[in-house]
């Protein structure tokens, strides 16, 4: 049987030691603390009575040290909150009191295969948002979720095919400098070295 490394932190000793009991024995779980943890490999488990300033600030530390499989164990938390654990770095989202030691093996093992979970209320009305942010706000101006524009978009397609700067732009119908422009957009926001690097991480993120 493969364990799953599991460090839990909470924002008060009392929650933490709820959580630790009901873990504490499962055969599919290995305990760690932060000393013993692999980041790479570790799930954390973030327990708050509320998505308050001190969750916010467990789950920056958590990210600031390299974890990046993090559930989030609230006893209450709306909506809007949600948003700010999923732009805080969490994969999946409970509520304390719907769970137990089972619910959590579950949770903490999605966590492991790169899975998200939030209870299917939550999750209906988070798709709700989102869908309404692309099409009131990002689509308007040309925006797409991914970060990346449909005129970005056509670029880097036409680079994957092997194009060059002038034929893209014949292409398209753009100045030469409107397609470096865009291309050079690109690289700056995703922090790229060049147009092979642009392309590679489009294919890779699956945005072209």
């Amino acid at each position: 049987m493969t364990r799953t490394a599991v460090f839990v932190c909470a924002t008060d000793p009392i929650l933490r030691g709820g959580i630790v009991m009901a873990l504490r024995g499962r055969p599919e779980i290995q305990l760690v603390d932060d000393a013993q943890a692999d980041p790479a490999r570790t799930v954390v488990l973030a327990v708050g009575d509320r998505f308050d300033e001190r969750v916010t600030a467990l789950l920056r530390r958590m990210r600031g040290r390299g974890y990046r499989r993090i559930v989030l164990v609230a006893g209450d938390i709306d909506d809007n909150e949600v948003l700010a654990a999923v732009q805080s770095g969490v994969c999946a989202v409970a509520r304390r009191g719907e769970i137990d030691a089972e619910a959590l093996v579950r949770l903490v093992n999605a966590a492991r295969a790169g899975e998200g979970s939030m209870p299917p209320d939550m999750l209906g009305r988070l798709l709700d948002r989102v869908g309404r942010l692309q099409t009131k706000v990002l689509e308007p101006r040309g925006l797409r979720l991914s970060g990346i524009s449909a005129r970005e978009t056509d670029v880097l397609r036409l680079i994957a095919q092997g194009l060059s700067t002038r034929e893209i732009a014949k292409k398209l119908c753009y100045s030469e400098r409107t397609v470096k422009s865009l291309l050079h957009d690109v690289t700056v926001r995703f922090e790229l070295r060049n147009r092979s690097h642009a392309v590679a991480f489009a294919v890779r993120e699956g945005l072209i």
